[in-house]
């Protein structure tokens, strides 16, 4: 069966970072996994021995479980990755959370939201009026929980101010023909597939300080004192899987 690379993925980068608008300096990928902020294994203490000789068998301690299944990374959100399909991440999370469609999410957008113990963890997204199947390719990926984090202590409430101290000088962007949503790109930027958007004090203003007149798109280097980042967006815009054509 022939097999291209789903017109989703473009059409959701667009939208969400508005294709087509001027570049800010391309960003340094310095993007941490899980595995590289784990404990070394030297440094714990033998294990002890059960009866047999063999050693029992331990669960990470529970912050190190949370840190892992509530880490912002290039490949996903918690234990969600983009170019997992619906189905692998329902199969993957079992009965440990709700996946509850929101519609409308935003424009242009409706979201599958994560559910656990009544709060939603994190979102799917996917194009309006297109509904996901558990054969579909995770392609887009949103959280606004404060409890998700990259590897560097970013997310959802921290302030620009102090993100900008982990990953260098902000560049603001926002574009009226993308529904004016704010991003900022930082001079290290962690991932090219991983997006920040902000917030004043958590409302609907801009959150950076913007020359006059407004034109169609706008950039700055000044902010607010309440600049937030409100969203954090991850996106396999390059590397998803190709799905089949459909029959």
């Amino acid at each position: 069966m022939r097999q291209l690379r789903s017109p989703l993925i473009t059409f959701i980068f667009c939208l969400l970072v508005s294709c087509g608008e001027k570049e800010t300096p391309n960003p340094i990928n310095t993007s941490v996994s899980p595995e590289d902020t784990a404990t070394s294994r030297s440094a714990q203490p033998s294990s002890p021995r059960t009866s047999s000789g063999e050693s029992p068998t331990v669960d990470p301690p529970e912050s190190t479980q949370s840190a892992q299944t509530q880490r912002i990374s290039a490949k996903g959100i918690g234990l969600a990755q983009v170019g997992m399909t619906l189905g692998e991440l329902k199969e993957l999370l079992a009965d440990q959370a709700e996946f509850q469609v929101t519609s409308p999410f935003m424009v242009d957008f409706d979201a599958i939201a994560i559910v656990q113990e009544g709060k939603p963890q994190y979102y799917i997204l996917y194009p309006a009026g297109i509904p996901m199947s558990d054969d579909d390719i995770i392609e887009a990926l949103v959280t606004d929980n404060p409890n998700y984090q990259t590897a560097e202590g970013v997310g959802p409430g921290t302030p620009l101010k102090q993100a900008e101290e982990v990953y260098g000088e902000a560049t603001l962007t926002y574009s009226t023909v993308n529904e004016s949503r704010e991003y900022v790109k930082f001079a290290q930027h962690p991932s090219p597939d991983m997006t920040f958007r902000l917030g004043a004090a958590n409302d609907d203003s801009l959150a950076g300080v913007y020359p006059s007149p407004q034109k169609e798109f706008n950039q700055t280097k000044e902010y607010k004192d309440t600049a937030t980042i409100r969203f954090v967006e991850v996106y396999c815009s390059k590397d998803c899987p190709v799905q089949p054509l459909p029959n």
